[in-house]
């Protein structure tokens, strides 16, 4: 007997309860949950997708991080703290969070993009999450929506700290290709594709002719040191 599946407000109620939120503006929460390529797909009355609310929730979400780092380690370095926040919030773990939170079964997709997975899935529902931050912000303002970061990202520190996710990758391979080759490693960029304001870049790091690995992110830098993670990883098996 097969399941019926739930409807979207269903899914959007359940996401409530487990992220411990209840939105006043349906509209915002539907809107923080629309992918730009729904809206090209010509559904009737959806106009709104949420590449806004993203840009507003990365905001909001970067102040909160950072507000609890500040506080939390004040025997670091603005060096340190800057790498414990990038580590934090990346796309892998937003898009986990997310994901544990319902938030896959609330995203209104084209046909086309709602058969990604993988990356591709975790970059999207990484961008929702920072919509729904910024939704989250506009519907019942900062305080709820810093709780919110606090209650599902803050958590995740310990373990970004204790595996050493926060060091600098690129600066450790240095060391490392200097110390075994004499040359300090070189990072190309292969691929640069999306719109402006979301754009996924592949980059590759090589040693002297020889490529070692690639790696991929939202901006250079980031796509820069996932190479260099790959790359450490590559020379010390």
């Amino acid at each position: 007997m097969k399941t019926q599946p739930i409807s979207h407000d269903e899914a959007c109620r359940n996401f409530e309860k487990q992220a411990g939120v209840s939105f006043k503006n349906r509209e915002l929460l539907q809107q923080a949950f629309t992918h730009r390529s729904y809206v090209n797909e010509s559904h009737a009355g959806v106009r709104e997708h949420n590449e806004r609310l993203e840009f507003l929730g990365d905001a909001v979400l970067e102040l909160s991080v950072t507000d609890y780092l500040f506080g939390a380690y004040p025997a670091h370095t603005e060096g340190d703290l800057t790498s414990f926040r990038a580590a934090l919030v990346n796309a892998v773990i937003l898009g986990d969070i997310a994901e544990k939170l319902g938030m896959n079964e609330c995203l209104l997709l084209s046909k086309g993009e709602s058969r990604d997975t993988g990356r591709a899935r975790a970059t999207i529902l990484a961008n929702t999450f920072e919509a729904v931050v910024g939704a989250l912000y506009l519907d019942q303002g900062y305080e709820a929506a810093d709780l919110f970061v606090k209650r599902h990202v803050v958590p995740h520190i310990g373990e970004v700290i204790e595996k050493g996710a926060w060091r600098d990758a690129k600066s450790e391979f240095q060391e490392l290709a200097q110390a075994k080759y004499g040359m300090t490693p070189k990072y190309t960029t292969l691929r640069a594709e999306g719109p402006d304001h979301d754009k996924h870049f592949v980059v590759s790091v090589s040693v002297g002719d020889v490529d070692i690995a690639e790696g991929e992110g939202k901006s250079k830098q980031e796509a820069e040191q996932m190479a260099a993670k790959k790359a450490l990883s590559a020379e010390k098996k």
